[in-house]
């Protein structure tokens, strides 16, 4: 199982670059992966080989506005999700402003 994820700044029209991205396990916290989103707001390589189960992807939403002078509204943005077929690539995009966020499974 491999993970990414791609951020899309909506409201600048551009890919999120620089943001700090955390890669936790459910319950407990532990750190799994630590990346910083590339110039196409892309971290490709999050993770590989993770188990079955529930996972926390944790994006510094407050260091990448306060970086791009805007207000932002959310400091951090946590997305959890389920692995259910370890065998699978998992793509965890954002889309991003600085008053809403949405986020789905994508390929």
């Amino acid at each position: 199982m491999t993970l990414s994820t791609h951020i899309l700044d909506a409201a600048l029209g551009r890919p999120a670059a620089g943001v700090a991205v955390r890669l936790t396990a459910v319950p407990g916290g532990e750190l799994l992966a630590d990346a910083r989103t590339d110039d196409d707001g892309r971290v490709r390589d999050l993770a590989a080989d993770l188990a079955a189960g529930p996972y926390r992807i944790t994006f510094d939403t407050g260091g990448y506005f306060a970086a791009s002078g805007q207000q932002g509204f959310y400091p951090e943005v946590a997305v959890t999700f389920i692995v259910i077929d370890p065998g699978e690539h998992h793509h965890v995009p954002l889309l991003l402003s600085p008053f809403a966020y949405s986020t789905y499974r994508g390929s």
